[in-house]
């Protein structure tokens, strides 16, 4: 009896579940390490960026599994050990990239999405990187990673392998740090 009261109780109580939006955007720092890919290892060696500015739209509800999402970033790079560093013990780089792409939320938690997003970046170095010896390249950008919020930011991991198709090849980690919100 006491049984059939406490889930007669529940049920006239329990009210359904409402979708709450998630923060669409968010704006942070992100930071990673980096290097050269193929041929281009040797070219351009091994870095870090030390200083990236990134901006995310992606409006999403906690009911909904899938969405799209916007992104752009902006990331100074430095990278040791590459054969295009004549001048200076690094080369400095400049990236600018803008990808639209997908969030999906294979969990229970509203909180965590896997993120994959594609579009274009453009890099600019200090010194000429051969074998083109050109110091501006634009090509695509490919990245994958997780999303986290927490409270009222929002952390990412991203991998990312840059420009795609034309100039030097990037495969970089990146961290972030954001705060979302409208």
């Amino acid at each position: 009896m006491l049984r059939a009261l406490v889930a007669a109780s529940v049920l006239v109580t329990a009210s359904p579940a409402v979708a709450e939006p998630l923060p669409p955007g968010a704006i942070g720092l992100q930071f990673g390490a980096l290097s050269g890919t193929g041929a281009d290892a040797k070219r351009i060696g091994a870095g870090y960026y030390p200083f990236g500015l990134a901006a995310a739209w992606q409006p999403m509800s906690t009911e909904q599994r899938w969405n799209w999402s916007l992104r752009w970033a902006t990331m100074f790079g430095r990278l040791y050990g590459g054969n295009a560093a004549q001048l200076d013990s690094s080369l400095q780089t400049v990236q600018m990239d803008v990808m639209a792409g997908v969030r999906y939320r294979p969990w229970t938690t509203p909180s965590r999405y896997l993120t994959l997003r594609g579009g274009a970046e453009l890099l600019r170095s200090n010194e000429p990187i051969p074998p083109k010896e050109q110091r501006s390249f634009v090509g695509g950008v490919a990245s994958i990673g997780l999303d986290q919020y927490v409270g009222g930011f929002l952390f990412d991991v991203d991998v990312r392998y840059g420009l795609i198709g034309s100039g030097p090849g990037q495969l970089a980690l990146l961290v972030g740090f954001a705060v979302a919100g409208p």
